[in-house]
């Protein structure tokens, strides 16, 4: 048998997972296969030709690149560039579906997401026989088998896109699958372009793989390309150093998690408001970034602990050339969001290595802006919040770990002076209303005072884990001709 090349092919891998799809506009069509999966796997092969590999979205950007430059040089402000892009990925019920029983190597995509929720520290309802159903809605409650993602320049775009896929598995009188959500989001508007909708620019501080991203930014860390895609170097369980045991078609595959994720917007801005010391200079952007780890701009506190820094938000020389002092939580608080998905030095100071506990994130805000009503109120009236997506060669490595035992532990980081508390964010303690979340070190001038977070204001609703195949994957063992 020949040997497995050093690296991935390109135009073998889709395209979300490592450059990530071009977008504007984004719909995760959620789907069940019918009953006749012979069908459904015969128009899979149909949809393989329209799937956006890694080669296709790097020669997309370049172009998009070039169109803006064209532009600016012109002095003129084009529409986008019109664009779309589709992938797949299967859950352990559409792999079973499709009578593909082959353990794949990961407990958390075997278990499924809903049977996890309560570990994870979603909200939810225990009942008899240790049961426990979770707050979310009801169509995550149900099997979902699969998930299409259609990204593009416009709503347009990708209803357009949306149609023809959706075709592909529904032409004639016979059905091959049917919708179980769509969710549908979109970049915010104007100035608001990349950041959440508490205002934080997102999805910075992505690790480089190796070989991939060959001109990482100063303080990104480079990963090996095992740690996103499954078959590659140091595809490994992070506890024991093992390699993980695939089936020959997950080779160059990578786990996807799905998180649909409310947020409570009139509320958190409410919540800095009221928790303001104008006397110590506790204003609530100040708040807000030490419950960040960053300003809105980007800017990490860790740099700029006092004050923001737009300039340096927006210079990917600077935004992420930060380690964080162990010792200290002065600049930036322990349980801050950004310092507990990724400690940097909290743990490497101590000979821990953080490279297989990296995600890629992607995904998308969903829903409006919020409205004068609900600012004056300070109730959220219209649902909004994050498509969150990561990426990684293992969902028990990756997102399943960085949510139990960083998140949601609030002695994570390890070893300090004082317990950082609850990731102020995403840290969870599910249907334990005792047990109040709190954090330390949002005072500058009293870090080791407790500071209480009296709600959730990221809501979980819904999600599951997934594994996108390659593309020869699909082709081999997913379709049929």
């Amino acid at each position: 048998m020949a040997a497995t090349p050093q690296t991935f092919d390109p135009t073998n891998v889709q395209g979300d997972v490592l450059p990530g799809l071009p977008k504007r506009v984004q719909h995760y069509l959620l789907f069940q296969i019918d009953d006749d999966v012979a069908a459904f796997r015969k128009r899979l092969n149909l949809l393989i030709p329209l799937i956006t590999t890694t080669a296709e979205v790097q020669d997309h950007r370049a172009k998009i690149a070039a169109y803006k430059k064209a532009a600016t040089a012109l002095g003129i402000i084009l529409p986008p560039l019109p664009m779309w892009g589709v992938n797949i990925a299967f859950s352990h019920s559409g792999l079973v579906k499709l009578g593909m029983n082959d353990d794949i190597g990961d407990t958390a995509f075997t278990k499924g997401q809903l049977a996890d929720s309560k570990s994870l520290g979603d909200p939810g309802a225990s009942g008899k026989d240790d049961t426990f159903t979770p707050d979310w809605i009801t169509q995550f409650k149900n099997p979902i088998h699969g998930v299409i993602i259609i990204s593009g320049d416009s709503h347009l775009s990708v209803d357009a896109a949306h149609t023809t896929v959706s075709s592909i598995f529904n032409i004639g009188f016979q059905p091959t699958l049917h919708e179980a959500l769509t969710l549908k989001g979109s970049i915010r508007p104007g100035d608001q372009k990349g950041h959440e909708h508490f205002g934080f620019l997102d999805g910075i501080s992505q690790p480089a793989v190796k070989d991939f991203d060959t001109k990482p930014d100063p303080g990104q860390e480079t990963v090996r390309q095992g740690v996103i895609l499954c078959g590659r170097e140091n595809d490994a369980d992070a506890r024991t150093g093992k390699p993980f045991v695939r089936p020959a078609w997950a080779l160059d595959g990578s786990f996807l998690t799905l998180r649909y994720l409310a947020q409570l917007v009139p509320e958190f801005n409410n919540f800095l408001k009221a928790s303001e010391d104008p006397l110590h200079g506790l204003t609530a952007d100040l708040i807000g970034a030490r419950l960040m780890g960053r300003w809105k701009s980007g800017a990490p506190t860790d740099l700029f602990p006092l004050q923001d820094n737009p300039a340096a938000g927006m210079d990917p020389a600077q935004r992420s050339n930060f380690t964080y002092d162990p010792s200290s939580q002065d600049r930036c608080p322990f349980a801050a969001h950004t310092r507990k998905a990724n400690p940097r030095a909290d743990l490497e100071s101590k000979g821990f290595s953080t490279e297989n506990r990296r995600i890629i994130r992607r995904g998308i805000q969903f829903g409006p802006e919020v409205t004068a009503e609900e600012a004056a109120s300070g109730k959220t009236q219209h649902d909004r919040g994050l498509i969150f997506v990561a990426y990684s060669g293992s969902i028990t490595n990756g997102f399943q770990f960085i949510q139990k035992s960083w998140a949601n532990n609030t002695k994570f980081p390890i070893d300090k002076p004082v317990d950082p508390g609850f990731d102020p964010v995403i840290g969870q303690n599910g249907a334990d209303s005792v047990r109040l979340r709190s954090m330390t070190g949002v005072h500058p001038d009293n870090t080791g005072e407790s500071f209480p977070l009296p709600a959730d204001w990221v809501v979980p609703k819904g999600g599951e884990y997934f594994f996108s195949p390659s593309i020869s994957a699909l082709r081999s063992t997913f379709a049929l001709a």
